[in-house]
């Protein structure tokens, strides 16, 4: 006779997954404004129309959010978990790519949440 095994659905298993970028340590998670996936970052690249320069506004360290204004004059708000807004300081010139919401700031690149 054997045992009925009990499996969780994945929707279970999903909800009670938690980012470790919260205890302290490395995004584990591709969500919106966590780590940057690797196809992200591609595509970002390979679509230079998508980019938009602007400045940083204002930055709230505790919040993990950047205000940024596009010279375009559309104010954007934007949140990360990986630490941009430590990164940046209000003036800091900075690269939005508005297809697939990756921040450059320099050289490095965030996956940011709008």
């Amino acid at each position: 006779m054997t045992t009925p095994q009990t499996r969780l659905s994945p929707l279970e298993v999903r909800e009670r997954a938690a980012c470790m970028c919260g205890h302290g340590y490395a995004c584990s998670s591709f969500a919106p404004g966590h780590a940057l996936h690797l196809i992200q970052a591609r595509m970002a690249s390979a679509t230079p129309l998508g980019w938009a320069d602007a400045i940083v506004e204002q930055t709230d360290a505790a919040a993990r959010t950047l205000t940024l204004r596009t010279l375009d004059g559309i104010r954007v708000t934007v949140w990360n978990a990986g630490g941009a807004a430590l990164e940046a300081s209000a003036g800091t010139p900075v690269a939005l790519h508005r297809d697939y919401d990756v921040l450059a700031i320099g050289a490095v690149h965030y996956n940011v949440a709008r």
